[in-house]
């Protein structure tokens, strides 16, 4: 079967495809890219996943035998630290063995560029094209044990991640924090990296594990923080009160949700809103990236608090691409980035998604201002005058339907539940603005025939209404 890459790189199921001959290709590849730049060093790293460890030692044999450096990681660990590691060291690249948020059967070889983030397109393409066009390293197929040991080294890089990271928040406001701390893993990459970093800053706060094991399978879910993977979580804080909350990292511990006391879970968009108002509260400055299926409270909280606002299409690629344009051009810095999916990255951090970072910033915007989570995300409805009520449904289209015919009908819709249509965004895919506020989203994936259709609204009631018919549209 052939080797297809998606947006950062390449994912396949175990065995079937992607077996060790075949990451060894790809790693010969990566390879030759690298070293076409230049480079002399690369960082590799992996997640949980069954055989975790063994496609990792396959990656670094590989790229060893090409003549790079190696920082092989020692153990599973989350992306975004592979990505730190990258930064840290002056590496020219890295790879996480992952499948992020994938089921279990799945596993990939994510690219990281040199400056600790998300592979931009164009690095992908470059890879992609040397392992379509032949033009990889010579023996390219290595095994663990080929190259000498002196050329991989191990990495540890918590220790130095933890450091960053204390410089980067309040730890005196930390303290203040009244509440118990839960982090669900999901069996991921994540398991243990809070805890620890609580212990390592010292703080006392009261902390415990949920699925905090690292296993292949995720406890028998996909390892997405949405609501239908966290019945555990919601369980475990049904009988929590106050400013207690859990937060739930995915299987390679880049995204992060959380669930609040009483069971109820605080999605993607109250989470990048929050933190947004945080770190202006803090005094930070900068611009707000959003992709275009993100909620219009971020819009209007930009406004209230005087921030300039980009709107991208759906993809992390293009916020990573907007810190690098902010770091060359300080005029330009971004102050956060985030995307539905819960991938979010801050100013001063790497321009990368971070769910342990993010979930401890979250920690940090409780302990500063004495009230939950939903309390904060209740202060900025009232600010901006905005009410948030989003839903989202992924439809399989039938063999018979038209994608460019829906797109079509949809852009052509005058009203959708009772309200207007004041304008349509293309940006991707087709995206309605609805009088009093409210939107419907429809984007077809380019890899499968589903439409994913987002709505928001002002109301509950609303945007059942709205996404009802949203999805009527497809079904019919």
């Amino acid at each position: 079967m052939p080797i297809r890459f998606g947006t950062d790189g390449w994912r396949d199921i175990i065995a079937q495809n992607f077996t060790y001959a075949n990451v060894a290709r790809v790693a010969s590849a990566h390879a030759a890219y690298l070293l076409s730049q230049g480079g002399t060093e690369v960082v590799v790293g992996h997640d949980t996943r069954f055989q975790g460890e063994g496609f990792a030692g396959v990656a670094a044999s590989t790229l060893a035998a090409a003549g790079l450096k190696v920082h092989l990681a020692r153990e599973f660990v989350p992306t975004p630290v592979v990505s730190f590691s990258v930064r840290a060291l002056g590496a020219a690249g890295g790879v996480m063995l992952t499948a992020s948020h994938n089921p279990p059967a799945y596993n990939g070889y994510k690219l990281k560029g040199p400056y600790g983030g998300s592979a931009t397109p164009e690095i992908v393409a470059q890879v992609e094209a040397r392992l379509v066009g032949g033009a990889q390293m010579a023996g390219g197929v290595a095994k663990p044990g080929q190259v000498h040991p002196a050329e991989i080294v191990s990495l540890d890089a918590r220790s130095a991640y933890f450091t960053a990271i204390d410089g980067l928040l309040d730890l005196g406001t930390l303290r203040k924090y009244r509440g118990r701390v839960f982090h669900d893993a999901m069996g991921g990459a994540g398991a243990g990296w809070i805890g620890d970093y609580l212990k390592h800053a010292g703080l006392p706060v009261e902390f415990q594990a949920l699925r905090g094991e690292p296993t292949p399978m995720f406890y028998g879910v996909n390892p997405e923080p949405i609501p239908q993977n966290l019945e555990l979580t919601m369980q475990a804080m049904q009988g929590e009160t106050g400013q207690t909350f859990a937060i739930v990292t995915d299987g390679d511990a880049d995204r992060v949700g959380v669930v609040t006391a009483g069971g109820q879970f605080f999605n993607s968009h109250q989470i990048f809103a929050v933190l947004l108002k945080h770190l202006h509260d803090k005094g930070l400055r900068g611009r707000v990236v959003k992709t275009v299926s993100g909620s219009g409270i971020i819009d209007r909280l930009c406004e209230v608090l005087g921030l300039d606002l980009v709107e991208t299409p759906v993809g992390f690629k293009y916020i990573t691409d907007a810190f690098l344009e902010g770091e060359a051009q300080p005029d330009l810095a971004v102050l956060m980035g985030g995307e539905e999916s819960g991938g979010l990255a801050s100013r001063g951090h790497i321009p990368e998604r971070d769910g342990i970072f993010n979930g401890l910033l979250l920690l940090e915007a409780v302990a500063l201002s004495g009230r939950s989570l939903p309390e904060l995300f209740a202060e900025i409805e009232e600010l901006t005058g905005f009410r948030h009520f989003y839903g989202r449904n992924d439809l399989q289209l039938t063999p018979g339907q038209s994608r460019e015919a829906l797109g079509v009908q949809v852009s052509g819709l005058s009203e959708l539940a009772g309200h207007r249509v004041l304008s349509v965004n293309s940006r991707d895919g087709v995206k309605l603005l609805l009088s009093n506020d409210a939107f419907a989203m429809f984007r077809f994936s380019g890899t499968e025939p589903v439409v994913r259709v987002y709505v928001e609204a002002q109301s509950a009631a609303e945007q059942q209404e709205v996404l009802a018919a949203a999805t009527g549209i497809v079904s019919s």
